[in-house]
């Protein structure tokens, strides 16, 4: 364990009213295992790439066959630990998740803790509404989508219902779920 423990808010950018998170993790999480606890903490179930930004440069996961890696300002982010991009309080980096629907996020550090002994991290402490379906089609899409479900008489209600597989409750966030996974080490494979 690192000598800190960062305390992180985690917001899906454009999303009104706002779909956001707050976590502890240690200091030195490797950004791969930071990937996986954004995807439990926010609902997603790591379907898709994703990438963090900071400074113009993207950190990933380099892919064995990828021919245009060389000519993009991609950056392997095997063994890369999260103090090495976030030093300092307000310091931010981004995390896009579905290259396709484009979720993008805003990692805040908001602040340093001493690490309680008592507590198993990564650890979500705060955070609201459900976040969007996979595939949705990005934030335009969900918001469509909002739109349709609050109207059972639109022609394309059913669809969305089937499609969900029931009712979608966009203000319901269960952190008791979300830390119940994160303490199974369960990353981003079962939504809640």
């Amino acid at each position: 364990m690192g000598n800190w423990i960062y305390q992180l808010r985690i917001t899906l950018i454009e999303s009104r009213p706002r779909i956001w998170r707050r976590i502890l993790v240690e200091e030195d999480i490797l950004l791969s295992d930071l990937h996986k606890v954004i995807q439990t903490t926010m609902g997603w179930t790591n379907s898709h790439l994703h990438q963090f930004i900071k400074d113009e440069a993207f950190y990933t996961e380099k892919m064995p066959d990828d021919d245009l890696w060389e000519d993009m300002n991609n950056v392997d982010y095997k063994g890369l630990k999260l103090n090495e991009l976030l030093r300092f309080v307000k310091n931010t980096i981004i995390y896009e998740y579905d290259f396709g629907d484009g979720w993008m996020h805003e990692i805040l550090l908001e602040k340093f803790l001493k690490p309680d002994a008592d507590v198993k991290y990564p650890v979500c402490i705060d955070g609201a509404m459900k976040c969007p379906p996979e595939d949705v089609g990005g934030m335009g899409g969900y918001m469509r989508m909002l739109k349709v479900l609050r109207n059972p008489n639109n022609r394309e209600y059913e669809s969305f219902i089937t499609w969900l597989g029931g009712n979608f409750d966009h203000r319901e966030f269960d952190i008791s779920m979300v830390n119940k996974q994160l303490a199974k080490r369960n990353y981003g494979l079962r939504r809640y």
